[in-house]
């Protein structure tokens, strides 16, 4: 599978008044990370939304476990990839590390989802597109 990396450094607007990152901000982390993994395949969900190709990818489940503290003015690194496709949805695992140790793990499903015309401003699961798999996959053009 494809992975992305992103390093973040912790702000003081991301920390608790104990300087520990509020664990909110991972799922906004996450979020970005998601983005990054979709342009580091070439992929421009933004563009296919405005030409009408995709009503969006909203989340279905998303958590995370935390195994240390990520404090105000640490480096972390976000390692981001799917983790199964199905259907018409797929996870996604963000590993989140601090000096090569595994600080915090978040996993999302998401949904491909097209516009549903029968519904005004509705949207309906459809089947990953075979292109979006391979591109998420890794797998050469």
């Amino acid at each position: 599978m494809l992975t992305s990396s992103r390093q973040i450094r912790v702000e003081w607007g991301d920390c608790d008044p104990q300087g520990i990152v509020f664990n909110p901000r991972f799922f906004v982390f996450y979020d970005a990370c998601t983005a990054g993994l979709f342009s580091a395949a070439g992929i421009d969900l933004y563009g296919m939304q405005k030409a009408g190709d995709i009503a969006g990818i909203p989340m279905a489940d998303t958590r995370s476990s935390f195994f240390a503290p990520v404090l105000f003015g640490d480096t972390i690194t976000i390692h981001t990839s799917v983790k199964e496709f199905r259907r018409s949805s797929f996870d996604i695992r963000h590993e989140v590390m601090k000096d090569d140790v595994l600080v915090a793990e978040g996993n999302e499903t998401r949904i491909w989802t097209l516009n549903a015309p029968e519904r005004p401003g509705g949207m309906k699961a459809s089947p990953l597109p075979e292109e979006f798999v391979k591109r998420l996959s890794g797998e050469p053009d």
